[in-house]
């Protein structure tokens, strides 16, 4: 079962709170993830694993990345209070050295976003102070421009996510998948190519690892996506923002919060 909490149109669901599905064949015993696996320690170094509370006052989790020494970004569905960042984290449950935990000042949606369409579900994070960046603390490259991505191109997504019994790896896990031509996500009403990536082959639904809310699609070592949206059963392909078409607004809300 889905843990998405946001219906759109009765059909999409978003990847919230941190829903990464892992995916396993009827023979595969507990834990052993099909198509997705444990990351290198240290090995996604722009990870952040994100804790709010949400506007009903419970706790939830969501991912992001470090764009620059004091900003995120995430998923704009992934908003709330108190939100607390860890970069530097393989185990999240495990006090690492390398952690750095980080308050954030400021949470700024895309002004533009849709709850009910997905449309624009993108957001900065600014933290209380500038992260140190080190072997395993390093901030992810973005778009240059708004170039289109290539059908077949295999991209990665890591996460802290649940399996599809609802239990949580305390490790980083990661998984490829491959861009999807846009007609692929014609059954999302709202699915908008100019804005949005289709991604994740249908085939390979039962051995895929769903991206954690507000993570990166990193293509070609560059940021193109931010996890989004999805169908409720948990099969490919899904829809993930796509971030070469929100460059001005990035650079522009960062420059105007400059410490």
């Amino acid at each position: 079962k889905q843990l998405g909490l946001s219906t759109l149109s009765g059909k999409m669901y978003f990847l919230f709170p941190l829903l990464v599905t892992l995916l396993q064949s009827p023979g595969a015993t507990a834990g052993e993830i099909i198509g997705g696996h444990e990351s290198k320690p240290h090995s996604r170094p722009y990870m952040a694993f994100v804790t709010f509370i949400n506007k009903d006052g419970k706790k939830h989790r969501c991912g992001a990345f470090l764009v620059r020494e004091d900003f995120l970004l995430t998923a704009a569905h992934c908003r709330g209070s108190s939100i607390i960042i860890t970069l530097g984290a393989h185990n999240i449950k495990e006090p690492e050295k390398t952690q750095q935990r980080i308050p954030v000042v400021r949470a700024i949606p895309h002004p533009r976003f849709s709850d009910k369409t997905g449309k624009n579900d993108i957001m900065l994070l600014q933290l209380e102070k500038k992260a140190e960046l080190n072997g395993a603390v390093k901030v992810l490259d973005l778009p240059w421009n708004k170039g289109r991505m290539r059908p077949g191109m295999t991209c990665t997504v890591t996460g802290w996510g649940s399996n599809h019994t609802g239990k949580y790896p305390n490790t980083l896990q990661e998984v490829d998948l491959t861009v999807r031509k846009d007609k692929e996500c014609k059954n999302f009403k709202y699915y908008n190519s100019p804005t949005q990536i289709c991604a994740g082959d249908p085939k390979e639904t039962k051995a895929s690892f769903q991206g954690d809310s507000g993570g990166p699609l990193v293509c070609g070592k560059v940021a193109q996506g931010i996890v989004s949206y999805g169908n409720p059963d948990g099969t490919n392909p899904r829809v993930y923002t796509r971030i070469s078409s929100f460059l001005s607004w990035i650079k522009k809300t960062m420059n105007a919060h400059e410490y």
